[in-house]
């Protein structure tokens, strides 16, 4: 049977409720670890995986951030096991069950990783890992969440476009771009580059500054990055809703195009933000708000960048080289 014609069961719908859950709280726990750096509080808790030899020690000053993190990881750790365990036992989908898996695999060595940036005092390179590997998770999560969604389940397919490949590839570039910006991010974080250029949109009245140092330079290549990313968001989002074939898709009732169209718009809300957010982080001489908002708003602009990619793969297929009747489906198996 087609994956288009079964019917959702309620406890099919339940485990992606739950899903959601799990990337909801996943995207919490960037926002705590967030905090964690924003406040300086990385060494607030100088052992792992105790806190100070107790699972609860008092929380105050530093240390709220600091183990807070490390609570809400346990749980999101605790949810995930939770959702894999689920995925096993009803999901018929064996690519499914294997992202679970490396899903639990993930959150595993992002735990070791988090015990390592305690345990050797901060080095940058550990911590960047850490936040990368974080960035990852999300888009794993969230990928447990749409493709146990009844839309990908349901999904219309294939849609006639000749540019869909064209289409997908771009909003692959995209998601890649938003990935590296976010390292480049981190890498700023973590090198302490953030009030390296002290002024914006401009940097010292210049469009280029001097750059004559390596935190400089990494600033710069960062504010470049986030010039490219809107760049690009635009650029995707113009095509998506410019594409003639696309626009005669949607017409249809039963299009089933929301996915993939609704992130393109929120993409260009979340980005115009981050930017914004970025300009109160030189002018706020880095606040911890703004800092914590601006890593957050980067999670949020790759795993929306991400999930219109994933959406537009499954609903945009390459029109068949054999003529195909009017109003026929080919049935999706994936």
């Amino acid at each position: 049977m087609s994956e288009q014609s079964s019917p959702v069961s309620p406890s099919l719908a339940w485990m992606h409720r739950y899903a959601v859950l799990t990337a909801v709280c996943t995207f919490l726990l960037i926002v705590a670890g967030a905090l964690v750096k924003s406040t300086g509080s990385g060494l607030a808790v100088p052992d792992w995986p105790l806190s100070f030899g107790r699972l609860m020690p008092e929380m105050v000053g530093g240390v709220f951030f600091e183990h807070g993190h490390r609570m809400v990881a346990t749980f999101v750790g605790l949810l995930t096991i939770g959702l894999v365990v689920w995925i096993h036992r009803t999901e018929s989908r064996r690519w499914v069950r294997r992202l679970s898996t490396i899903s639990l695999a993930i959150i595993l060595t992002q735990g070791c990783l988090g015990g390592m940036t305690v345990l050797l005092k901060l080095p940058p390179i550990v911590s960047i890992a850490h936040a990368g590997l974080a960035e990852i998770f999300f888009c794993v999560a969230a990928t447990m969440a749409l493709v146990t969604s009844g839309w990908w389940r349901r999904a219309q397919g294939p849609l006639p476009s000749a540019s869909a490949l064209g289409l997908q590839l771009q909003c692959a570039l995209l998601t890649a771009v938003v990935y590296l910006q976010i390292l480049l991010g981190a890498l700023v974080r973590h090198y302490g580059a953030g009030l390296s250029i002290r002024t914006f949109p401009l940097a010292d009245g210049k469009w280029i500054p001097d750059l004559d140092s390596f935190y400089v330079g990494i600033h710069f290549a960062h504010r470049v990055g986030a010039v490219l990313v809107a760049l690009l968001a635009v650029a995707t989002a113009v095509r998506l809703f410019g594409d003639l074939e696309l626009a005669q898709a949607r017409r249809r009732p039963d299009h089933g195009l929301g996915p993939v169209l609704l992130p393109a718009v929120a993409l260009l809300v979340i980005v115009s933000g981050q930017i914004l957010l970025g300009g109160y982080v030189i002018w706020t001489e880095r606040a911890v708000e703004m800092t914590a908002a601006h890593v957050a708003t980067g999670a949020l602009t790759l795993v929306t960048a991400y999930l219109m990619t994933l959406a537009t793969f499954r609903a945009l297929r390459q029109t068949p080289a054999a003529p195909v009747a009017q109003g026929s489906l080919t049935e999706a198996t994936a």
